[in-house]
């Protein structure tokens, strides 16, 4: 099993501190230049150095850009940042520089971009998670201006230096060779940010699109502390957010913004050993719950299915006793951490109750296979248990079991029968 990694942007996440984070952790920038060489960028040199971020060590990342770029034509609104020779970024958009004069990073269609990236040779894990960072980029732009994605002109995400930190930091993933990533809830800063189309409250509007279904931090400071770039990372590489990073930690890296603030201006990245096949199979869910003493039957079964078929993991109900002895039920709903917050809603709406509790659990389950087999009244599903990778459990699946005993007119007891059978039957032919 190859190794996760988390994400610690309890300070903000931009895509050149995640790249210099990787590097920081293993990944080969040498390497990766070489492989972004092979698509037709600009000329351009990447280099990281050490630096201090309220006393602690991390790596910022510096991309040279080999040719000045020429004055933007005048009338043509475009993106504008002053530019030094180093070109080290930061989290604002602006960034500081030496000599001072203006220069301009011409929008990039989005479209230009994907098909750059399905006509490269990059390996295939990379050209996957990056046309995906920079779709959902070019559809977050497109809701907000009311455009189609292919034909958005990507601003700050569509300037070399962001292409470069996108592309890059599949590649660095890719040679660490991770393949799940969580992160701790994202913080987003306050303030204005100077954009190509004016002044925005931070965060920006493309920032707040992709942060869409993703978990906010209560951290906060005067400036970006997430950017465009870093909230499309998070969005489309991330399987699970979650404050700490689960397993046992083996490599830590440190990426640095530019800028200076009062908190560490840092990214950490933490590669973790692939948990054991036992602990793999334990789930975090969400337990949703609430109490009621005045709902007919018609109400809760009506509640049950709904809350079922919008992706409620499972759903009961308890007979308990309330308040001033009142009969009441205890309606429990099982859920993943992405679906709770809907399956709130869906339970205040369906149901007379005036609050939800939600707990945090987790629960282990077994590994889990399905068979077809084949009986005399039709096919039919066996679903098979393993722990550790022994056989424990197995069962004829419902649904097919109810469909064939009505079709037929045969008890679910002997359906179920029938179909056992059949597996076991099936499975002694297989055995040597």
């Amino acid at each position: 099993m190859t190794p996760t990694l988390h994400i610690d942007c309890t300070f903000g996440i931009a895509g050149d501190m995640l790249l210099a984070a990787l590097v920081d952790l293993g990944a080969d920038l040498d390497a990766i230049a070489v492989e972004l060489r092979k698509l037709p960028l600009d000329d351009f040199s990447l280099s990281t150095q050490n630096v201090m971020r309220c006393a602690i060590r991390a790596r910022l990342l510096n991309i040279t850009l080999a040719h000045a770029l020429e004055p933007a034509p005048e009338g043509l609104a475009q993106y504008h940042t002053t530019h030094e020779h180093s070109h080290t970024h930061s989290h604002s958009h602006s960034h500081d520089h030496s000599h001072g004069h203006d220069h301009w990073h011409p929008q990039r269609p989005a479209g230009e971009i994907l098909a750059m990236l399905a006509a490269s040779h990059l390996p295939p894990r990379v050209k996957q998670r990056a046309t995906a960072i920079f779709s959902a980029i070019a559809e977050a732009e497109g809701r907000i201006h009311d455009l189609p994605p292919q034909a958005v002109h990507l601003h700050e995400v569509g300037a070399m230096d962001s292409i470069i930190d996108i592309i890059g930091v599949c590649l660095a993933l890719e040679a660490l060779d991770i393949a799940t990533i969580t992160a701790t809830p994202v913080p987003v800063g306050h303030g204005v940010v100077s954009m190509a189309h004016g002044n925005f409250p931070i965060p920006a509007p493309a920032t707040l699109e992709l942060l869409k279904g993703i978990p906010l931090s209560s951290f906060s400071a005067q400036g970006e502390l997430t950017t465009p770039t870093g909230a499309a990372l998070l969005k489309v590489l991330v399987e699970r957010f979650t404050p700490a990073p689960q397993g046992t930690p083996l490599a830590i890296g440190y990426g640095a913004g530019n800028r200076e603030f009062a908190h560490p201006n840092v990214l950490r990245a933490v590669r973790l050993a692939p948990p054991e096949e036992e602990d793999a199979a334990r789930e975090h869910i969400a337990i949703l719950e609430c109490q009621l003493d005045d709902t007919t039957g018609e109400q809760l079964g009506f509640a049950l299915e709904t809350l079922l078929a919008e992706g409620a993991l499972d759903v009961f109900h308890t007979p308990i006793s309330m308040k001033k002895s009142r009969p009441g039920v205890l309606v429990s709903v099982l859920a993943t951490p992405e679906r709770a917050d809907a399956l709130e809603h869906c339970l205040l709406k369906t149901l007379p109750t005036f609050g939800v509790r939600r707990s945090a659990a987790s629960r282990r389950i077994l590994v889990r296979h399905f068979e077809e087999v084949t009986t005399e009244l039709g096919t039919a599903n066996v679903k098979l248990g393993y722990l550790n990778g022994h056989l424990v459990r197995v069962s004829a699946e419902y649904e097919d079991v109810a469909r064939l005993a009505r079709a037929h007119g045969r008890s679910i007891d002997q359906v179920q029968r029938l179909v056992l059978n059949a597996w076991e039957q099936t499975r002694s032919t297989r055995q040597p």
